[in-house]
């Protein structure tokens, strides 16, 4: 189906051209002059405008500038009874996509729209492929020429055209997201929605709703239906960052979604039928959830159809030069600057940093040189890298750690001796967070969920507030 506006002053023109191209599946909007027809075009998007030359308030071919600032831009059919070869060899020059005469011949509007939308399509294409283009390019997880990588983009190429759950591992900052939207972006889902949620962002009670969507009435502040991210996302992706950080009851609702493609809204008694293809990240070990009771075996199983581990920035060094040039060439865009070489010893201070948060880290470093760098050289200054000294950790606390396990003697306890030292930095961190969990947590990187299990795993209950 194509969406066609067609403008002309004559009523009788406008309906007879608009029996015709209905009866061929089209939908038709009409316009009886120029200031109607950019109101139209600018309220919604259509495939193909058809334009009578001569109207009330000036000429048709005035639409095609109007069109060609739209995006997509439709092409725009002349149709006129006053033709000249004055008249289409200005039509074609400004950009119209064609010149037909009235009367006109059915068969040959037919043709004509049909070149217009096939044009039109393919341009659409061509815009897609671009983005598609710029997406796997763009994406710092997909950057760089180290084996890692490599394998990694082979990978999702083998993935992607699969409709197999996959779940995606790997530290925060590493960009598992990225990896997902690529997954999608090579899909036959591709012209389809793809959502994203990060289950940790979203407050529990809510996420049920967010998910999986809720009937009006089925509890307080409910006034409307709500369709969820499943549903929205039909016949697309649904990427779930930090599942394991769901609950037991979220779980059961999601297992029930991979197994049946049905989703059970809120205060619902019928479930509805969802095509979703699903790709989940977490930065936990699941395995290990399981073995503690705080995640599903059956779902585990069922989300780890295909895993794919995205490497850290720390395994694969060599990437960084191309990250580095990557994100300059961005940050610059953006910012509106030139983009600025980096000075040799600074480049070889990122080298030898950790980078605790991974790419997004180092995206963050080389923002922060843009802004800071006063020189047409970001230098090793501008970068201003945590803990002073390349190849330290941000707080230096490393150094501290190895000098502490030096003293320990030969022969420990590990597992007792590890379950004191976290014992006393939870200790600490509440004491100085004045009690209050969400905030120890952050302090030690750890989330709501994480923070409530080691409290209660480690009696610290009376020590919060």
């Amino acid at each position: 189906m194509v969406r066609i506006l067609i403008v002309d002053d004559e009523a009788n023109m406008r309906r007879v051209l608009g029996v015709l191209l209905r009866r061929d599946g089209h939908e038709v909007r009409e316009a009886a002059n120029l200031a109607e027809a950019r109101r139209l075009l600018e309220a919604e998007t259509h495939d193909v405008v058809l334009t009578d030359q001569r109207l009330p308030d000036g000429e048709g071919l005035s639409l095609v500038p109007v069109c060609r600032c739209l995006d997509p831009a439709p092409p725009v059919i002349l149709l006129t009874a006053y033709a000249s070869l004055d008249l289409a060899v200005a039509a074609l020059r400004e950009g119209a996509f064609d010149f037909l005469t009235k009367p006109f011949n059915p068969g040959v509007v037919r043709g004509a729209i049909t070149r217009a939308a096939e044009h039109m399509a393919l341009t659409r294409e061509n815009a897609r492929l671009r983005d598609l283009v710029d997406r796997l390019s763009g994406p710092a997880a997909l950057v760089g020429v180290s084996p890692a990588m490599e394998a990694l983009r082979a990978l999702v190429a083998r993935v992607a055209p699969a409709q197999a759950t996959v779940l995606i591992t790997g530290e925060t900052g590493t960009g598992k997201e990225l990896v997902a939207r690529a997954i999608h972006d090579t899909s036959p889902r591709a012209d389809r929605p793809f959502l994203a949620v990060n289950c940790a962002a979203v407050p529990e009670q809510l996420l049920e709703s967010q998910l999986f969507g809720h009937e009006r009435g089925a509890f307080t502040g409910a006034d409307h239906a709500h369709r969820g991210f499943f549903e929205s996302a039909h016949e697309g992706t649904l990427f779930l960052d930090e599942a394991g950080e769901m609950s037991l009851g979220l779980q059961a609702k999601l297992l029930r979604v991979l197994v049946d493609g049905e989703v059970l809204r809120v205060g619902a008694t019928e479930a509805r039928h969802v095509d979703v293809r699903v790709l989940v990240a977490t930065h936990r070990d699941l395995r290990a959830l399981v073995r503690e009771s705080r995640f599903r075996e059956d779902l585990f199983y069922r989300l780890n159809v295909v895993p794919i581990a995205v490497p850290s920035l720390r395994e694969r060094p060599g990437d960084i030069p191309a990250l580095v040039e990557h994100f300059s060439a961005r940050v610059a865009r953006e910012m509106k600057l030139p983009q600025r070489p980096v000075a040799p010893d600074a480049l070889a201070d990122l080298l030898t940093y950790p980078f605790p948060g991974n790419v997004r880290e180092l995206r963050n470093l080389v923002e922060r040189a843009y802004i800071l760098g006063q020189g047409d050289v970001l230098a090793r200054a501008d970068f201003q890298l945590p803990g002073g000294a390349p190849g330290q950790s941000p707080t230096g606390a490393t150094c501290s750690l190895e000098q502490a396990v030096t003293g320990l003697p030969a022969t420990v306890d590990l597992r007792n001796t590890v379950e004191h030292i976290e014992r006393t930095l939870l200790r600490r961190a509440l004491r100085e967070a004045g009690g209050a969990q969400a905030e120890a947590g952050r302090r030690l990187g750890l989330s709501r969920s994480d923070m409530t299990y080691k409290v209660r795993k480690y009696g610290l209950e009376d020590e919060t507030r």
